[in-house]
């Protein structure tokens, strides 16, 4: 087992690598400095030197690599450290020098890169006899209490031997006797597993070793497709979809055997409590098929790279790490970035960034932000013309790059993808009273049923009134809003499989009963042509004089108006006069009088729209 960390190492008692070391060669960039190839004056012995600048950001990330290295490289699937060094410099600053086993072969990441560059791929035997000895790593390092936590294609190096080695430890983790678990969220976004990126928003969150077991199902797609999952997005987008996306597959899960897909599903299990650990995986079929063939399978692969390194290489694509340390980012930074449209593409998320985004689109009158696949909107409380027929046939079927955020096309993203997979899909629209919910529903209606396209007018009329019906009978006025939904709705719209829309049903639930201040007859009553001023004192809570008299209801236009729509409403939906009025009493009309009332109370909670 690792030693505890104690405090931060000191530098000063390091040796100058002048003495011993001479830099040949520059071999790359890594993620915190330039590895160099450099020859030992003494023995004439080669190797890798990684050197660190500048050294105060990364103490932390130093003192890990260096503890594990110095502890755990003597494993044959681990890089081997031949020591730290420091140098001073004070024109150009001191360095830090971190001198490794050379491993001429290059990564993995390279290789497949390079591989299919030229027309050609890994077969799943070389993939598996990676795997198996990058395994062999994870299991050395998992059986002494360390997590590598960044997993990767580009952490994966080759010897010109056909050796696999495992690199790179700035962001690995010591598990102590009494630490088993971690909740630092650190990793390469692309690789990172779904509870490693949770720890960044539920403090209670926790992960283990099988963090790993994950970026390594991510490193076997990359293997078999040339890059992870999700590399086309932008690194802080792919957060947002990891945790909420399905398990990735290959590109192509037909060309590749079924075991391979099945040591992909079996890495990739979103429970992490039910993912296999590294040793479990270590007995797959699609590992253990290499049993016997080490020799040859490292023969192969030497011969794979040497025609790699006969191409001249491929452009290495960088995917930068990530670490949720809040206290790098400064002040003066979020004051300079950039303004966007998605703010999961901003290097830097916290809450002071998406205020001061925030304030900068509403300034410009833009309402409308993405946060990945979230739509935020912000309520201007005018008209600014967003909503007409040219802007609803702007985004139909249009990337979402082509044009401004907006409301439709969260509409045709849905619509599409219920189209496209065959799959219902579900829009959420939360935020506080006066925000917009309401109208954000009705608009998004407004523009599934012009993608639905409605054969006939009436029925789009009828989907679009029956959301104003129900408002009208939900609603209250707040001290915060003068029409706030006192209740939540669900509407579901009907589509046939060709995406043709057909119907629609709205109903309410967790209706506010706090409005009901008392049990009062019930009175229903005739809707006339003209606003009747006498029906709302039957009803006491209309008469709350703490909203609004009865007076100044009868003699506001607004609501006048407003009463009328929805008078429109019932007969744009089909409502009969019988279900809207009750009969006159007498007459042998009781039954029927009180099925009427029980309709009218059915229908003022649930509206169920259909083709004709």
């Amino acid at each position: 087992m690792l030693p505890l960390t104690g405090k931060t190492i000191i530098f000063d008692n390091f040796p100058d690598p002048s003495d011993t070391w001479e830099i040949t060669e520059t071999i790359g960039k890594g993620t915190y400095g330039k590895v160099f190839k450099v020859l030992n004056k003494k023995n004439g012995q080669k190797a890798a030197v990684k050197i660190l600048d500048p050294i105060h950001d990364m103490d932390e990330e130093i003192e890990a690599e260096y503890n594990i290295l110095k502890t755990l490289s003597d494993h044959p699937n681990v890089v081997r450290f031949y020591g730290m060094y420091f140098k001073k410099d004070k024109t150009n600053g001191d360095k830090l020098w971190l001198v490794l086993e050379l491993c001429n072969g290059g990564s993995v990441a390279d290789l497949v890169k390079g591989l299919l560059k030229k027309g050609k791929r890994m077969s799943e035997p070389i993939i598996a006899y990676i795997l198996h000895e990058a395994l062999l790593g994870l299991q050395h390092l998992h059986n002494n209490k360390t997590i590598h936590r960044d997993v990767k294609g580009n952490n994966i190096l080759l010897t010109t031997e056909g050796g696999v080695k495992l690199v790179d430890f700035g962001v690995s983790a010591q598990l102590t006797s009494t630490r088993y678990r971690r909740n630092t969220s650190v990793g390469t976004p692309f690789w990172m597993a779904p509870e490693v990126i949770a720890c960044e928003q539920q403090l209670d969150t926790t992960y283990d070793a099988r963090c790993d077991t994950w970026s390594l199902g991510i490193t076997a797609i990359e293997l078999g497709d040339g890059d992870p999952p999700l590399a086309d997005l932008h690194p802080m987008r792919a957060l947002f979809k990891i945790p909420r996306n399905p398990p990735p597959k290959l590109r192509q899960p037909e060309i590749w055997s079924a075991e391979f897909n099945d040591f992909i599903s079996k890495c990739l299990t979103k429970d992490y409590e039910k993912r296999p650990t590294v040793s479990d995986l270590l007995q797959h079929k699609f590992i253990t098929q290499i049993e016997g063939k080490d020799v040859m399978l490292q023969k192969q692969l030497m011969e794979f790279i040497d025609i790699h390194q006969g191409m001249g290489g491929t452009e290495k694509a960088r995917h930068e790490r990530l670490h949720t340390k809040k206290s790098n980012f400064s002040r003066s930074l979020m004051s300079s970035l950039k303004d966007v449209d998605d703010l999961a593409t901003l290097d830097v998320l916290d809450e002071n960034t998406v205020s001061e985004q925030l304030e900068k689109c509403y300034s410009r009158d833009q309402i409308y932000i993405y946060v990945g696949d979230i739509l935020i909107a912000l309520n201007p409380f005018q008209s600014l013309g967003l909503y007409s027929t040219e802007h609803s046939r702007l985004y139909i079927g249009a990337k979402r790059t082509a044009n401004p955020p907006h409301i439709f096309a969260m509409a045709d993203l849905g619509y599409q993808s219920m189209v496209a997979y065959n799959s219902d899909q579900c829009i959420v629209i939360s935020g506080e009273s006066g925000a917009g919910k309401t109208e954000s529903a009705h608009l998004l209606v407004q523009q599934l049923t012009v993608l639905g396209k409605a054969n006939n007018r009436t029925l789009q009329e009828k989907i679009l009134q029956v959301n104003n019906l129900v408002e009208a009978f939900g609603n209250a006025s707040t001290v915060i809003n003068d029409n706030s939904s006192r209740f939540g709705k669900y509407l579901e719209m009907k589509f046939t499989s060709s995406g043709a829309v057909v119907g629609a049903q709205i109903s309410e639930y967790l209706l506010e009963k706090s409005r009901v201040i008392h049990q009062i007859m019930l009175f229903v009553f005739k809707i006339v042509k003209y606003f009747d001023p006498s029906f709302p004192i039957f009803f006491r809570y209309l008469q709350n004089d703490h909203l609004r008299t009865v007076q100044d209801m009868m003699n506001n236009s607004f609501y006048k108006s407003q009463y009328e729509l929805i008078e429109q409403c019932f007969k744009v939906i089909g409502f009969t006069m019988e279900v809207m009025c009750a009969p006159k009493r007498g007459g042998g009309q009781r039954e029927r009088e009180k099925e009427n009332r029980k309709q009218t109370l059915h229908c003022s909670t649930q509206g169920s729209i259909s083709q004709p």
